[in-house]
């Protein structure tokens, strides 16, 4: 139920009056918790929470949370315990037990199957129909899930162990799981536990391989521990449950190789198993130490971060990846950046100008950094340095194409040409889609060629309600006129050695705009340099160079990561000639050349 994000509709602090009636809830829905346990999960004393949440469906749950992990949940006006409930008291409900390998389908959502129950010696626990029971994994008593029974334990065992077993509700590693401190289930065994364990793993367990979702979808995989979810950090190193067979890192590891053999038929043997996040932090770690051991060099401190990024991490990534910060664990380059200072004291990172960072120390003999040895597929070479503006290395603008996107009423006329709701594409490609879309329906009016008439596809993605019963034919420029009037305006960047990206509305354009300071002084402002692939403080430094004046970086108004060039005097026409000429950017991309001064007037 929790698979996917909630939305909180309020957290407050409960009353006295609701705690003692959560309190006398708890007691009549689960009999077997004692006294003291009542008295230590809901106390007379310590802040609980009562949080009100929309699930991914719509419908509306109620957590009770205490020391800022929620331990019960309300649907329906059935209350429920959580995990990390069940991990203090995990006796409170009847157990139902599994596969390790099952946990992971239950946590993607899906119901625990009869075929993936493990039967023990002494039998299924005694439960009826509707009732609350959780679930745990073989070898560990803490239980990772919580559900409803489908059935009886009479019902399970004369059905023949098939069907349905549990409902699932909550689990480990779900929303709700993620909404407490993220700890992992801890290790609860009891006598006789490890017997009983070696006793069903030498069992024909004929239903495991049935243990989830549709039957016949659970993998053969014995033993296997449950995921525990990765911090952040440098290393990422996975840690696991305690259960039966308990294995190395570096067995895990070369046992997933041998089943991937085996299975893919791969000549390599391995394929990354870790999430598209996990996969996103080793990439930035990976750049960013790269960057630092061959890019930076000391005489460039202080580094804009902005810059660090963007000119030195980016041009480290690997051919065939594209490093994306916003798809890692820290989301933020300054986030990355402070976790490197604080935790690893690889940078220092200080905030030279308001809003402005700047990487001004860097620990060139920290053992990380020296022991980094340089991937082989480090990505485009090096551009060579020239004698560019103000001594900087060669700049190439990129490449801009202005595209149109498929919007979701156009869809129905672009889905045999496989573009979906979302992708880009060029006016001419728009023209051949449409053109082969007319002619595969025969649409082409058979007395005049130039018109083509409407189907009902075309009258609802292309025409108004009012046009609906007026129009029947459209000439051939006006179908594609209104094509792509119903389309997003897009563009593709591309930038040398890099991979295009495309970005929906049009291009921002470099921004050069002039403004008073005081009774009789003028400011030159130069916005949105970054989009362009320029450094702010080489043009910065150029631009003083070249019109011997002062010049500063100040912080965009509204972005931590943008920063526009200041520099003395009226000099749009020394910006707009540099850009032009030395930094070959297209005129249509620079906005506010026309207030450069006339000749002959002062400036």
């Amino acid at each position: 139920m929790f698979e996917k994000a909630f939305r909180v509709k309020s957290n407050t602090v409960i009353k006295g009056s609701d705690r003692r009636k959560l309190r006398a809830e708890i007691s009549a829905a689960f009999p077997a918790l004692s006294t003291d346990e009542l008295s230590e999960l809901v106390p007379n004393k310590d802040e609980l929470n009562v949080v009100k949440v929309y699930a991914h469906k719509g419908d509306p749950v109620t957590f009770y949370v205490l020391h800022k992990n929620p331990i019960f949940f309300q649907l329906e006006k059935q209350i429920y315990p959580t995990v990390y409930t069940l991990w203090r008291c995990p006796e409170m409900l009847p157990t139902l037990i599994t596969w390790p390998a099952v946990i992971q389908k239950l946590a993607g959502g899906a119901d625990l199957m009869l075929p993936g129950v493990v039967v023990p010696p002494c039998g299924l626990p005694e439960v009826a129909r509707g009732n609350c029971c959780a679930i745990m994994a073989v070898g560990n008593r803490a239980p990772v899930a919580v559900g409803t029974v489908n059935m009886s334990n009479l019902e399970m065992m004369s059905s023949g162990m098939k069907g349905k077993g549990v409902n699932v509700l909550h689990t480990y590693m779900d929303q709700l799981w993620a909404f407490g401190d993220k700890s992992v289930p801890p290790t609860i065994t009891a006598t006789g536990d490890k017997d009983v364990s070696e006793e069903m793993l030498e069992g024909d367990i004929s239903g495991e391989e049935e243990g989830t979702g549709e039957e016949g979808e659970q993998e053969d995989r014995e033993g296997e521990p449950y995921p525990v979810p990765e911090r952040n950090g440098l290393t990422g190193t996975n840690s696991t449950c305690p259960n039966i067979k308990e294995l190395s890192l570096a067995e895990r590891e070369d046992e997933q190789g041998d089943d991937e053999e085996e299975e893919q038929g791969d000549d390599d043997g391995e394929q990354d198993s870790r999430s598209p996040q996990e996969q996103m932090d080793e990439l930035l770690l990976q750049c960013f130490f790269h960057a630092l051991k061959t890019k930076v060099k000391k005489s460039e401190l202080p580094l804009l971060t902005s810059t660090f990024l963007r000119v030195h991490m980016v041009s480290c990534c690997p051919g065939g990846k594209h490093l994306d910060i916003k798809k890692s664990s820290y989301k933020k380059l300054s986030k990355f950046l402070q976790c490197m200072q604080k935790e690893h004291n690889l940078v220092q990172v200080k905030e030279l100008s308001k809003g402005v960072e700047s990487i001004v120390g860097v620990e060139w003999k920290h053992r990380k950094l020296r022991s980094f040895i340089t991937p082989e597929d480090c990505g485009p070479a090096d551009a060579p340095e020239e004698a560019g503006v103000g001594g900087e290395v060669a700049y190439l603008p990129p490449e801009i194409t202005m595209m149109y996107m498929v919007t979701p009423r156009l869809e129905p006329l672009f889905r045999d040409a496989q573009k979906r709701k979302g992708a880009a594409v060029q006016p001419a490609e728009m023209r051949a889609i449409i053109t082969e879309y007319v002619k595969r329906n025969e649409l082409v009016d058979e007395n005049n060629q130039n018109f083509v008439s409407i189907n009902p596809a075309l009258c609802d993605c292309l025409l108004e309600k009012s046009e609906y019963h007026e129009i029947s034919k459209l000439k051939w420029d006006e179908l594609f006129t209104r094509t792509l009037g119903k389309m997003q305006h897009c563009h593709q960047i591309q930038f040398p050695g890099q991979r295009a990206v495309v970005k929906k509305g049009a291009v921002e354009p470099i921004d050069i705009s002039v403004s008073s300071r005081g009774s009789n002084k003028k400011v030159t402002i130069i916005k949105n340099l970054e989009a362009f692939g320029l450094d702010p403080s080489v043009v910065s430094a150029a631009l003083q160079h070249r019109v011997q004046a002062s010049s500063a970086l100040h912080a965009v108004p509204g972005s931590k990561d943008r920063v526009m060039v200041q520099i003395q005097g009226n000099q749009i026409q020394h910006v707009g000639k540099m850009l032009l000429d030395n930094y070959h950017i297209p005129r249509q991309y620079i906005e506010g050349l026309e207030k450069a001064p006339k000749p002959g007037k002062k400036k």
